[in-house]
């Protein structure tokens, strides 16, 4: 892992953290764009260790999804969660006549806390 990865990892884990306080407030629509945030940093990270950067969302998740889904890295349940908390960030972020569920940001918040763990083991020198 790359210190800028690290540091990348580091965000990520302090947006899960924003995430559940958010959550904890009522603020379930934060909570949900706070996870996906969670998960964009950690990304960023795997990348960024791997050589790659990418400017937009888009790039930055097909990009996973070609180098570290289609290749048996990650489990293929994992596009279908990124693709989910974008998603919901989308509606927390940009529509306010959406409705974020508890149900909704908890499941956000579990699935981002499963990916960001998983970045991080990958990116874990084993030793």
């Amino acid at each position: 892992m790359t210190p800028e990865s690290g540091v990348l990892l580091t965000a990520a884990e302090a947006k899960l953290k924003a995430a559940k306080i958010l959550q904890g407030s009522g603020l379930y629509g934060d909570a949900a764009s706070r996870a996906y945030y969670g998960v964009f940093h950690a990304i960023s990270a795997l990348h960024l260790a791997s050589g790659n950067s990418f400017s937009s969302h888009a790039q930055l998740i097909g990009r996973f999804n070609k180098d570290f889904v289609h290749t048996g890295i990650f489990a293929p349940a994992f596009t279908r969660i990124l693709t989910r908390l974008f998603e919901d960030r989308q509606l927390g972020d940009y529509d306010a006549t959406a409705e974020i569920t508890p149900e909704q940001a908890n499941q956000d918040i579990t699935d981002a806390h499963q990916i960001i763990q998983a970045i991080r083991t990958h990116l874990t020198p084993k030793t």
